[in-house]
């Protein structure tokens, strides 16, 4: 079995893949202040909570977008299995064609999830990835990786307006009943989710425009499948485009 591990500013995803299928999918909460024994127990006691016997446990590769979080869970890695993790990073194959003012600053995220698409769509693709952060990017022909957008999250950004904001309360984000909200949680859900498809629409828009031809729109992360459904253009939801990308990345960098 193959472990793949994602480190992003929120959750740690955690994913057990045998032969290309997805065994198990888990999330642990970043923290930096963890140190590496305590990663590596929290990955045991994952593995052991989905039945995994760490034996089976035959390689793992991680991308990470947090550095300090990342050494601490490399070490761990190496100290639970005794192996060093293949790392998604400058050097390794990836197959793109990065048309990047400095290709090395790309997210290794974001590289993951623009491999694992193109095994299944075709270009030129918009993928939305909706995180701590929502970022659109754009992967044209000849897997010709153009750029895209960074912007704040939707949970981002309701955290920032309740904390800001003395009478207005935390929500959940989940589907508004309407647009036009009938008291202050209704206009909060409102204002932010629907706020949120309008401009995943708006943006697109304007990228179509300035390519010059459409997209095809894939959507994943955490908040994905809450928004998607909201916008206006049709979104394909992709729920494991991390996991799968990782393992693709693998196969294609495998050790000998």
């Amino acid at each position: 079995m193959l472990l793949a591990i994602d480190i992003g500013n929120s959750n740690i995803v955690l994913g057990g893949i045998d032969d290309g299928t997805i065994v198990f999918e888990a999330r642990i909460a970043t923290d930096h202040i963890k140190t590496s024994d305590q990663y590596g127990m929290e990955i045991r006691n994952m593995l052991e909570f989905f039945h995994v016997d760490l034996d089976t446990v035959e390689d793992c590769i991680i991308s990470s977008v947090v550095p300090p979080v990342f050494n601490a869970v490399h070490t761990g890695i190496i100290k639970l299995t005794g192996r060093k993790p293949m790392v998604v990073g400058p050097g390794i194959k990836t197959g793109l064609n990065i048309h990047m003012d400095d290709p090395a600053s790309v997210g290794s995220d974001r590289i993951v999830i623009a491999v694992a698409a193109l095994q299944e769509y075709e270009p030129p693709l918009a993928l939305v990835d909706m995180g701590t952060a929502t970022t659109i990017e754009i992967v044209d022909h000849d897997n010709t990786y153009l750029g895209g957008c960074i912007i704040p999250g939707v949970r981002v950004s309701a955290e920032a307006l309740s904390s800001r904001a003395s009478q207005l309360p935390g929500i959940q984000l989940d589907k508004p009943k309407r647009v036009i909200g009938k008291n202050t949680v209704e206009c909060m859900r409102s204002g932010i989710m629907y706020g949120a498809a309008a401009m995943l629409d708006g943006m697109l828009d304007r990228m179509e425009e300035e390519l010059g031809k459409p997209l095809q729109v894939v959507a994943t992360g955490g908040i994905a499948r809450y928004v998607a459904p909201l916008c206006k253009r049709e979104m394909k939801l992709e729920r494991d485009l991390l996991l799968k990308g990782l393992y693709i990345l693998y196969q294609k960098n495998k050790r000998k």
